[in-house]
């Protein structure tokens, strides 16, 4: 298949900006696989459509702030990964100032650039010591949510499960649920770091072409023996069917836990293994995303749902409106 095979209309205003004014006061689309069918709800109607003996996985990833700006306001770095305390690989804006031997001054701490990696362009900043986070640190919302981060976003862009902190991005489709809400379904968590690769476009037409970035993930056995229990096992996000789809291929059908990285690209066709409903949010055309829901439940059916989605004024996107797909 081909990347264009995943395009579809979105009007820019339809792009959720900020967060509903209540956690979980949002929109839901129910697709039936089976019967091909296209509901509307709303997201306090979830706890009806969770049966006996359904488990919910989520994703406990904390989001880190991650972003910083020079104290001279004239560069911007992006943490991909602290290699130790004062070591770490980042993006960064603009690359013509921080070329091998460039410096950069955050919150005073100066940085020098060591190396730039030959494969995808980041650089290796080594600082005297490192800038603290809380003070300097930014959220690095997606590049579609037009605004800086905000004092909201610092609750709101944020899971009420979050517990192992190292992501970039949130696992958005969790950011629904209260903690009353979840304290009344069973669930389980795995751990998916969400990294760069969430916000980087597919550059090739086709899609054998494409390769994925890297993300860190655990899966811990108390999980595994708890899905071996259910009888349906719902998958809140993509980072979620990422984890448990790896752990079932690299078990040779057979779910285990484990831990360790994946660059898993789910797309038409694939057999899940390891899913039997998700509920996530609304993605990107073309994206990597749209192309594992469709693997999910069908290109044509997505589809249709994402146009009506569009003529029933969902809002798209981190802070927008959801979907269960069963």
């Amino acid at each position: 298949m081909r990347t264009s095979d995943f395009d579809y209309h979105l009007p820019d205003e339809l792009i959720a900006q900020h967060p509903p004014e209540t956690r979980g006061d949002s929109r839901m689309m129910i697709v039936d696989r089976k019967a091909g069918t296209i509901e509307h709800h709303r997201f306090s109607d979830f706890t009806e459509q969770v049966r006996d003996g359904d488990l919910l996985v989520l994703n406990d990833t904390r989001v880190v702030a991650a972003r910083f700006f020079s104290d001279d306001g004239r560069a911007e770095i992006l943490r991909v990964q602290a290699l130790d305390e004062r070591t770490w690989k980042c993006l960064v804006k603009p690359g013509k100032r921080l070329r091998p031997g460039g410096r950069i001054v955050i919150g005073g701490c100066t940085g020098t650039v060591l190396s730039v990696c030959e494969e995808g362009g980041e650089r290796i900043i080594s600082f005297d010591r490192a800038p603290d986070e809380s003070s300097h640190g930014h959220l690095a919302l997606p590049p579609y949510i037009r605004r800086p981060d905000a004092v909201e976003d610092r609750e709101r862009y944020q899971t009420v499960f979050a517990r192992e902190s190292g992501a970039i991005a949130a696992p958005t489709a969790g950011l629904h649920f209260s903690r009353e809400m979840l304290a009344g379904l069973p669930h389980v968590f795995v751990t998916l770091h969400v990294g760069i690769g969430t916000f980087r476009p597919v550059s090739s037409e086709e899609l054998s072409e494409h390769h994925m970035h890297s993300e860190r993930y655990v899966l811990p056995e108390s999980t595994v023996s708890a899905i071996r229990s259910s009888r349906r096992t719902i998958a809140v996000g993509t980072t979620v069917v990422r984890v448990l789809e790896t752990c079932a291929r690299d078990g040779g059908g057979e779910l285990q836990a484990g831990s360790g990285e994946t660059d898993i690209f789910l797309h038409p066709p694939y057999e899940f293994r390891a899913v039997d409903a998700l509920l996530t949010n609304f993605h990107l055309p073309k994206s990597t995303l749209l192309m594992l829901v469709s693997a999910f439940a069908g290109r044509d059916l997505v589809l249709e749902a994402y146009h009506r989605a569009v003529e029933e004024r969902y809002r798209f996107f981190s802070y927008g409106d959801c979907m269960l797909l069963i």
